[in-house]
């Protein structure tokens, strides 16, 4: 595969992942099986590992959760954040997580590395709140940061103690998995279809729809369970390692898996996946997986996590399902950024106990490759219970017309190409395209970026239609348009109060979120905190692109120090404010709004607001841990040494960046020292 197919695929996985995650989470409604979107994942994973310079910042591999769907449910803030899991596929994914363990810890070869392992419940994460022992709040994962509250349904679920029982910390928090038995799934199924209620396409679902609901008494008449897997926020843990702190929970009288083993090397993991997959079918409820976590509590806490993941754990999946089915169409979609997606829409086929109807082709090259056209026969892959793809066309030498991809956009008629190096097909009407204009503001009030609540896709389609949203500006405009609103279908005079309150509560937005909501190239959620966090405030990062287009070598150098910036994006936030219309909507768009500088809470210490960089072999930790506890720390961790460079911590073999700091007259130190400055900090 060439660099530009892989840039492309990639592009297609991330937008296909994450409508497959809103779907499947948000909406409880998959369009494919578990084993399809988990296919989907694992060759995001593979593109990544081979080309990871062409990392996206909207990687599904740095993403946790999903947006909240409208709901009647209230939001609540996790104290601790829900993280996700990463994947293995394989045995040798297996070994290389236990690597990667003891590589960060700097173990040697021969160290046993002990795990536990349990079975992964296909169910919806929940938090429950604990206060002296009372059951005070339930909560969905949401995105990671805020759920849903349904601490009232949450009551009425018999494997979910109202009273922890024995001695208790002051404040805990049990996370698991709801979810709802194979019987009483198709019990509950029959009883949907004799009533002629919406039948659920698995017990998945059926939880996630049964928690998920404003009316407790509909939660109470469904049968659902829960089993715990692990914590969050807690005053107090009262054990040292994952599976004795598992015991106290079963203790306090929540239950666990009653697979849940500790394994002290990597055969007996898997040989404990071999069990349970070979249970499976027996099992009283639906699996997916087997997730193996570090064992040791404090090994945990120094491996911390990266994006979206623990390092400290693994979800070791099952293999992906596949059907037979034939493609009756195929239809463009154009995202904000002018990307033109191929969509598959199949013969709806069920794989999994899921039904799937629609496939995505990813772009041009891929329908090239595997010579798909309108009627033919496909083999289509789940993985990972949300997202399908075609893995094989059965019918290739069969007579039938060539499929064209169009060479103009579909919805405004601009000329579609692909530009040098790139395998995606992009319309050019920038903001002439409705398309992207009304995309690009949807991304802009969405959940992870401003989220602004009540001014949900539909109302930005009507707004747009009538002229009244042409920019995210015109968003913090509409308050002059109250009575024009009131006048329109559906509004009340609550609804538009509720609504311009909403957006008023915008006026200082978070400056990350307003970045990333700018949908510039190659600046996801992730990388726009890692800007804010060097730069602080968006003048100064505008300032420090704008040098950077220019040839200032300081600019550049600053820039693509940060750790996961490279100069693909920077060479996207210079193109940006290079364009006179973009300037013109960034200029527009902080009239109208004044975000507050960007502040990462973080520890006191020595080295608060430096820049610190580590060179040569450190032999008490990784780098990856070093950086990890600077930016704990307050201080920047750079890949460089320059003028702006505050401390160098040196280890044997340090080269050409120690001799630097020292012509530069930087402070050095070595590993005892920093270790030093670290434990000062508490």
């Amino acid at each position: 595969m060439t660099e530009a197919e892989a840039a492309n695929e990639l592009m297609r996985l991330a937008r296909l992942i994450a409508h497959h995650n809103r779907r499947y989470h948000a909406e409880d409604s998959p369009e494919i099986s578990d084993a399809e979107y988990d296919a989907l994942v694992r060759r995001n994973a593979e593109l990544e590992a081979a080309f990871p310079h062409l990392v996206r910042d909207d990687s599904p591999s740095r993403l946790v959760g999903h947006d909240i769907a409208a709901s009647p449910l209230s939001k609540v803030a996790h104290e601790v954040r829900m993280m996700s899991l990463d994947n293995a596929f394989s045995n040798d994914d297996v070994a290389e997580f236990v690597a990667r363990v003891r590589r960060f810890l700097n173990l040697p070869d021969d160290a046993q590395v002990a795990m536990t392992a349990e079975d992964k419940i296909d169910g919806l994460s929940c938090s429950l709140r604990y206060e002296n022992g009372a059951l005070v709040r339930a909560a969905t994962r949401g995105d990671g940061q805020v759920g849903e509250d349904v601490t009232a349904n949450v009551a009425t679920i018999a494997d979910i103690p109202q009273q922890l029982s024995g001695e208790v910390p002051a404040v805990f928090e049990v996370r698991g998995e709801v979810y709802m038995a194979k019987s009483d799934f198709v019990a509950l199924n029959a009883a949907q279809e004799a009533e002629g209620g919406k039948l659920f396409a698995n017990p998945r679902n059926a939880a996630a729809g049964s928690l998920r609901q404003k009316d407790a008494r509909v939660t109470a008449s469904r049968p659902l369970r829960f089993l715990a897997h692990g914590w969050g926020a807690a005053s107090e843990v009262p054990a040292d390692s994952q599976l004795a702190m598992m015991r106290k929970i079963a203790e306090w009288g929540v239950p666990v898996s009653p697979l849940l083993v500790r394994c002290d090397d990597t055969a007996s993991m898997l040989e404990h996946y071999r069990k349970i997959e070979h249970a499976r079918a027996d099992l009283p409820y639906d699996i997916d997986g087997v997730v193996y976590k570090v064992d040791r509590l404090d090994w945990q806490e120094r491996l911390g996590f990266v994006a979206k993941a623990p390092r400290w754990g693994m979800a070791h999946k099952f293999p992906a399902e596949r059907a037979e089915t034939t493609l009756e169409a195929i239809d463009i979609e154009v995202g904000r950024t002018g990307k033109l997606t191929p969509v598959g829409r199949l013969k709806p086929v069920t794989v999994g106990g899921v039904v799937v109807q629609n496939v995505t082709l990813h772009n041009r090259d891929e329908i090239a490759r595997l010579g798909v056209r309108p009627g033919d026969r496909v083999v289509i892959q789940r993985a990972g219970d949300v997202i399908p793809q075609v893995v094989e066309n059965l019918t290739r030498d069969a007579a039938l017309p060539a499929y064209a991809f169009p060479d103009h956009c579909p919805e405004c008629d601009s000329e579609a190409v692909a530009e040098e190096g790139e395998v995606d097909v992009r319309c050019t009407g920038g903001l002439i395209c409705p398309a992207q204009r009304t995309e690009r503001l949807k991304h802009f009030v969405s959940r992870a970026a401003l989220d602004i609540e009540g001014l949900g896709e539909k109302t930005i389609d009507e707004f747009f239609a009538l002229g009244w949203l042409e920019s995210p500006a015109d968003i913090f405009r509409l308050r002059r348009r109250r009575d024009a609103i009131l006048e329109r279908e559906g509004w009340k005079d609550k609804s538009v109060d509720n609504l311009l309150a909403a957006i008023e509560a915008k006026r200082e937005p978070d400056a990350a979120r307003l970045l990333f909501g700018l949908g510039i190239r190659h600046v996801g959620a992730v990388t726009a905190r890692d800007l804010l966090k060097r730069f602080t405030t968006l003048p100064a990062l505008r300032e420090a692109a704008e040098k950077a287009r220019s040839g200032d070598a300081d600019a550049l150098a600053e820039l693509t120090s940060i750790d996961g910036i490279g100069p693909a994006v920077v060479e996207a936030l210079g193109d940006f404010f290079h364009e006179p219309h973009n300037v013109a909507v960034w200029d527009d768009l902080l009239s109208e709004v004044t975000p507050p500088p960007y502040v990462v809470e973080t520890k006191a210490s020595a080295v608060s607001g430096k820049i610190v960089v580590f060179t040569g072999k450190l032999e008490t930790m990784s780098r990856d841990e070093a950086k990890a506890q600077a930016e704990r720390l307050g201080a920047k961790a750079a890949g460089s040494v320059s003028a702006k460079t505050d401390l160098v911590v040196a280890g044997p073999g340090a080269g050409s960046k120690l001799k630097q700091a020292a012509a530069l007259g930087i402070e050095v130190i070595d590993e005892a020292a920093w270790a030093e400055i670290v434990r000062a900090a508490g």
